[in-house]
């Protein structure tokens, strides 16, 4: 259950090319020497029901960062991740171990090798990995999340809320009681719940960071539910900001556009042409990797970095712009 932001809008003339690999260290007539070349729409025709895979996801979305040098920003913390199975709760996991922390993350059950491959993931980094399985749906296992993170991983510094579900529409007729439950206590009150629990462990110093969307700021015509939840997402970070400043806790939000993740090829609502095509309406061509979203939660996860950042709403959208 991981989350992303989805580019509803239909691809731009000339924005389809071959699937590309990065090149590591290597000129090319794209890229300066050494620059990552990410994987470009469109994409095999693929589609997955339930919760998705990264393990059958084609291409595998990049979330290793090789680029990226790590200076100890989060060293002796410890930091929850929902979600943190793959997509962009895998990426970050990974760079927030890179910078020191140790790392509990969130799966649903039927996730696990996605989760065995992230907690393997941060162990090669040198840090501990607590993976926790649940439903955030459940009450009971947003607060045991918070909970055991602390009881078992000795504290508590970062919260990320990142986990989350949607499923497209064509009509909000399509749109039944219960798919609008489902998305706002994934996405909402899992956060609230989350929040509720963390703020009576974490210290000043400490920092609170949700997942968000373009959606949340734009609207998507497929996915009322699911922009409803990103919007509530925003406000919610905001006003916790507000809140807990006296405490010395930021509350910040990350909006990415269009990412590459198992949410994509799970959703009820993309066929398999529509996932090959996936990102290729942004102004880039193509939807950003996990590893392209992971530097953002540790600018806001480090003090060293945004001591004076709260309640903002941080856009990663790969050139799509908002009044402002």
């Amino acid at each position: 259950m991981l989350v992303t932001s989805e580019s509803g809008r239909t691809p731009r003339a000339g924005t389809a090319q071959p699937a590309e690999l990065r090149t590591r260290g290597e000129g090319s007539a794209h890229a300066p020497s050494g620059v990552a070349v990410e994987p470009r729409p469109p994409f095999p025709r693929q589609h997955q029901s339930g919760a998705g895979s990264e393990v059958d996801l084609e291409p595998r979305p990049r979330y290793q960062a090789e680029h990226y040098k790590a200076a100890d920003k989060l060293a002796g913390k410890v930091a929850l991740v929902t979600g943190g199975d793959s997509g962009i709760g895998r990426a970050v996991a990974v760079l927030f171990a890179r910078e020191g922390a140790d790392v509990a993350v969130t799966y649903l059950p039927e996730e696990e090798e996605d989760a065995r491959h992230t907690r393997e993931a941060v162990e090669r980094e040198g840090r501990r990995c607590l993976a926790l399985a649940g439903n955030l749906v459940d009450a009971d296992f947003c607060r045991d999340a918070v909970r055991r993170t602390v009881s078992q991983l000795g504290r508590l510094d970062v919260l990320v809320s990142n986990a989350a579900h949607q499923n497209r529409k064509a009509s909000l007729r399509e749109v039944s009681d219960e798919e609008f439950d489902e998305t706002f206590k994934t996405n909402m009150y899992a956060y609230f719940r989350l929040a509720r629990e963390a703020i009576e462990h974490l210290p000043r110093g400490g920092a609170i960071i949700a997942t968000s969307s373009e959606t949340g700021i734009m609207g998507n015509p497929s996915l009322p539910d699911y922009s409803a939840t990103k919007g509530a997402i925003n406000a919610f970070t905001k006003a916790l900001a507000l809140q807990l400043i006296e405490r010395g806790i930021r509350v910040n939000a990350v909006a990415p556009g269009p990412v590459w993740t198992p949410l994509n090829p799970s959703d009820a609502g993309m066929d398999a042409k529509k996932v090959s095509e996936f990102g290729s309406g942004n102004p880039m061509g193509r939807p950003a990797q996990p590893e392209e979203l992971a530097p953002a939660y540790v600018f806001l996860a480090s003090e060293a970095d945004s001591s004076f950042i709260t309640g903002i709403v941080l856009q990663v959208m790969g050139g799509e712009t908002t009044g402002g």
